[in-house]
Formats: structure tokens, C-alpha cells, sequence
């Protein structure tokens, strides 16, 4: 049988979006973020984040130092009961100046790849699986890739319309996920 999954976003979902962050003194964790990750597990959902870091091909950061903070994060999750069962980015923008990253990508959402690939390496069923983001690329990208369930994070009172559900809070999605 495949797994349920909760994608998550990074940049406005996990940590707070201050602009191409990668440093771990500007890495603001959303309040609600572990209460949520934590209340997936616990009904059977495999956390995994799927992030745009189109810094890397800016030449804002490195790859590298995008992997270091982004097992920096593993491990705070792992501390708060909550093992990430994966982490997949799309390095690439085609207006980049770095060369290796600069081009168009199946992976870069609204582009479903990266959200097929972790369906394909960790055997999830999309379509009973939960994707939460806050823009809508995320949105569009959940609806391509056939999520059966997408969640804007957004004050607005109506989502982008790709979006299942919107809400304000992390925790507004808790009793969604049974």
C-alpha cells in the first residue's frame, strides 16, 4: 500500500520567508509548524519538504550551504518527534546568473516534478496525500501533480483557486489531517 504524505512548502510553511533565507540566525520557524508535523506522523502521514531555492541559481547561496541549513533543520524536527521523510529543491531559475542552475526545470513549481519524483522515491499516493504552501505555485504545481488535497497558508480569505482549503494558521489544518 502506498503512504500519505504532508508536502510542505519551505519559505512561508516551515520557516518564517524573509527572502532567500539560509542562514540559520534568519531561520524563524512558523509558529504551529512542529504541533502540525508531529500530528501528521501520529496519523500515519510521512512529512516531506518541497522548496523552490531559486537563491542558488541567483548566486545568493551556494547548494551547499542550502543542504548544511537544510539539515540543520532535519535535526530540529528530529528533536520536536518528527523524522522528515524527505527534502527535495529545485536549484534552477532560467533568468539566473549562475550557468550550472540557469534554465527552465520540470522541478521548479508550479512544474509538478519535484512533488512526482517524491511521490515515485517514497511510494505516496498523491491523491490521498496533503499539500500545504502559501503561493500559488505551490497551489498549481498540488493540482498537476494530482494532491488530493491542497491547503493555501494565506490571510486572505479566498486562495489562489487551485487551492482546496485556505487557512490562516498551521494548526487550522490539524483537524483536516485523520
Amino acid at each position: 500500500m502506498l503512504n500519505r504524505a504532508l508536502l510542505l512548502d519551505r519559505d512561508g510553511v516551515v520557516n518564517v520567508d524573509h527572502g532567500y533565507v539560509v542562514e540559520r540566525e534568519r531561520f524563524v520557524f512558523v509558529d504551529g509548524i512542529f504541533e502540525l508535523a508531529r500530528h501528521a506522523v501520529d496519523r500515519g502521514f510521512r512529512v516531506v519538504i518541497v522548496t523552490n531555492q531559486s537563491g542558488i541559481a541567483r548566486g545568493y547561496y551556494t547548494e551547499a550551504a542550502f543542504l548544511e541549513l537544510s539539515e540543520w533543520m532535519r535535526a530540529a524536527f528530529r528533536e520536536h518527534g518528527v523524522e522528515l521523510a524527505g527534502l527535495f529543491h529545485c536549484p534552477y531559475h532560467p533568468k539566473g546568473p549562475v550557468a550550472r542552475y540557469t534554465r527552465d526545470s520540470f522541478w521548479r513549481k508550479p512544474n509538478p516534478g519535484m512533488i512526482l519524483d517524491a511521490a515515485r522515491r517514497l511510494d505516496l499516493d498523491l491523491s490521498r496525500s496533503v499539500f500545504l504552501g502559501d503561493q500559488a505555485t505551490d497551489m498549481q504545481a498540488a493540482l498537476t501533480a494530482g494532491v488530493g488535497l491542497r491547503v493555501q497558508l494565506s490571510d486572505a480569505q479566498d486562495g489562489d483557486q487551485a487551492a482546496s482549503l485556505t487557512i490562516s494558521r498551521l494548526t487550522d489544518l490539524i483537524p483536516r489531517l485523520r
